[in-house]
């Protein structure tokens, strides 16, 4: 068993034809979540438990970049884009790709939740961009 590297230049970050890759923040750049937990349980009065799918399969990809990002130029002009259309012109694909690792996490179909809180500071601050999508495809590997 030898020693493992993860490296951070490697999580390949796509929106669209958006590729995410200058100004990540410091720290947490990208997570991921479902919007609800893939099993509920009900326990009766008794003791006894069953639980029920959920088939939920939306979820949130977040990216955080630093304000200087161009990221935030490309990402801003597709939500515009996606708020002015009647079509959803703003419905693209989405993928996150640990190339040193296995992690997966892909969309079919996703798109900006709204813009991200403005702030300006004496030092350089984030913006989160939050992604949404109706199905969520991942795959949580190793290194």
């Amino acid at each position: 068993m030898g020693v493992k590297t993860y490296d951070a230049s490697q999580v390949a970050m796509l929106f669209g034809p958006i590729e995410i890759t200058d100004g990540l923040a410091d720290g947490t750049f990208v997570s991921v979540e479902q919007n609800e937990d893939s099993f509920a349980l009900t326990v009766g009065a008794d003791g006894e438990a069953c639980r029920s799918k959920t088939n939920n399969k939306s979820g949130r990809v977040t990216f955080t970049v630093l304000q200087s990002s161009l990221a935030n130029d490309l990402l801003s002009a597709a939500h515009n884009l996606d708020v002015a259309s009647p079509n959803g012109d703003g419905i693209a694909p989405l993928m996150v790709k640990d190339n040193s690792g296995r992690t997966i996490v892909a969309a079919e179909k996703a798109w900006i939740v709204r813009q991200p809180t403005t702030e300006f500071a004496r030092e350089v601050s984030s913006r989160e961009w939050i992604i949404e999508t109706d199905a969520l495809n991942s795959q949580v590997g190793g290194n």
